[in-house]
C-alpha cells in the first residue's frame, strides 16, 4: 500500500463483537479490513447459526424470503452463463456453499466442480452434485486452462491470499473462458447511509471491500480485463434489512425496503448498486 488511511471503524455485528478498521488502499481504491485474522483464526469467525450461506434452514420468515429469493437469482445466474455458449460447459464455483447454483447449473448440463472450504456446507453441497465439491486445498489440483466459467458470488471478499487467487483463476482459465465476480459495492447509496452498520462490510469475514476500480485494477494485473457489469437489484433489500437490525436492533422491513428503493434509483444514474457482477476474460 502507498498510503494508509482509517476509512472506518465497524464491528463484527453476527459472531464475535469485536471491532475493526477499513483501511484505505489508495493505489487500487479499496478498503482492508484490519487486523486481519489469521487463516487459523479465520474460521471461528463462521461459526454461527445465522451464517446462512452454509446451511439451508428456514427457520423464520427472513430465511424464508432469503430462499425464496435465491431461487428467483439462481435462475439469473444459470442464464448468465449460458449467455456465454461455451463449448464444453466446465464449470467451477468457487465458495460454493451448500451447492444450490451447481445443482441447478448441473440439471441443465454443465459439467461442475466445486470448492467449499466449510466442511458442514461442503456435505451438503456434494450430496447435491454427487460428490462434485472440495476443499479449497484442492484448488491446485485442477488442470490449467480447463474451465469455460469460473465464477465467485460473494466469495473474493472472503479470500485471505487475494492476488494470489486472482492468479490461479486466470490460470485455470480456458483461454476464452469468463470469470465471474460478486461482490458488494462500498459505494453504494446503502453502504453511505448505513456507514459502519452497513451490513456488507461484515468484518472480519469480509477482508476487503471493493470498487469497481479496484476489481479492474486487480483483475488487470493478472493478464485480465473487465468486459461487462451488471447490477444485483435483491442485494441492496437483503443487506438494507440486516443493517436496520445491527442499527436498531430489528430489520424495520419498511424503513430497509425504502433505503434498499433509493439505492437502486440512484444507482441507475450512478452505476453504482449495492453489489455488482464483473464478467471478466483473459486479455
Amino acid at each position: 500500500m502507498s498510503k494508509k488511511n482509517i476509512y472506518l471503524t465497524v464491528k463484527d455485528h453476527s459472531v464475535s463483537g469485536e471491532e475493526f478498521q477499513l483501511i484505505y488502499n489508495d493505489q487500487l481504491e479499496m478498503l482492508e479490513t484490519c487486523p486481519q485474522p489469521s487463516e487459523a483464526q479465520l474460521p471461528k469467525y463462521y461459526q454461527s447459526e445465522d451464517y446462512i450461506s452454509h446451511t439451508d434452514a428456514k427457520r423464520n420468515w427472513f430465511e424464508k424470503v432469503y430462499h425464496f429469493i435465491k431461487t428467483i437469482a439462481l435462475k439469473r445466474k444459470l442464464k448468465l452463463i449460458d449467455s456465454f455458449n461455451s463449448e464444453d460447459k466446465r464449470l467451477l464455483d468457487i465458495g460454493c456453499g451448500t451447492g444450490d447454483f451447481l445443482k441447478v447449473a448441473k440439471d441443465n448440463q454443465w459439467h461442475v466442480s466445486g470448492v467449499e472450504p466449510n466442511p458442514n456446507a461442503r456435505t451438503i453441497a456434494n450430496q447435491k452434485t454427487n460428490n462434485s465439491v472440495f476443499d479449497i486445498d484442492q484448488l491446485l489440483k485442477f488442470k490449467k486452462h480447463s474451465f469455460d466459467v469460473i465464477t465467485l458470488w460473494h466469495v473474493l471478499e472472503h479470500l485471505p491470499k487475494l492476488e494470489n487467487h486472482i492468479a490461479v483463476f486466470e490460470s485455470l482459465l480456458k483461454p476464452s473462458g469468463r470469470l465471474v465476480i460478486a461482490v458488494p459495492n462500498y459505494k453504494s447509496h446503502d453502504a453511505n447511509y448505513y456507514k459502519s452498520h452497513w451490513a456488507a462490510f461484515d468484518a472480519p469475514r469480509h477482508l476487503w471491500h471493493f470498487s469497481q476500480n479496484a476489481i479492474s485494477k486487480l483483475v488487470q494485473q493478472k493478464g485480465m480485463d473487465v468486459i461487462k457489469t451488471e447490477p444485483m437489484t435483491f442485494d441492496a433489500y437483503y443487506v438494507s434489512l440486516l443493517s436496520e437490525k445491527y442499527k436498531n436492533g430489528s430489520m424495520n422491513p419498511i424503513k430497509a425496503f425504502w433505503v434498499g428503493w433509493q439505492s437502486n434509483i440512484k444507482a441507475k444514474r450512478s452505476g453504482e448498486f449495492s453489489s455488482l457482477i464483473y464478467i471478466i476474460k483473459k486479455s
